[in-house]
């Protein structure tokens, strides 16, 4: 049997682990157990990707506080936008053109910190 396991596409064997716990969920009625699981994790991972912000800021906050007022303001209110976009993404949820909505506040916003942070990095 350990042959077989050990043999077996990695793929195949993927899908057949996820096929077990699926079939496990609606054998043992753990459909709550699910959604209870499903929302942890949505705020740990909400949680992971603000103190990932929280690192990285605190690591260049002496470089950040020599900009200028208007780059300050443009890099931290992205930034903010961006942690608010992702808070109304985990409590809520968003579908349909919501969505699309989503995408442009996360875009715009990443793109507006990456010019400024260009800016203040080009040297020419």
């Amino acid at each position: 049997m350990r042959r077989l396991v050990r043999d077996m596409n990695p793929t195949l064997r993927g899908f057949l682990i996820i096929a077990l716990i699926a079939v496990l969920i609606v054998v043992l009625n753990l459909y709550g157990t699910l959604v209870a699981v499903g929302m942890l994790l949505r705020i740990a991972f909400f949680l992971a990707v603000a103190f990932f912000l929280y690192l990285v800021w605190r690591e260049r906050r002496d470089e950040i506080s020599i900009w200028d007022t208007r780059e300050r303001v443009v890099f931290y209110g992205s930034a903010l936008l961006i942690v608010a976009a992702l808070a109304v993404f985990f409590w809520r949820g968003i579908s349909g053109y919501d969505e699309l909505g989503f995408i442009g506040v996360i875009a715009c916003s990443a793109f507006a910190m990456f010019r400024v942070w260009r800016d203040r990095h080009t040297y020419s």
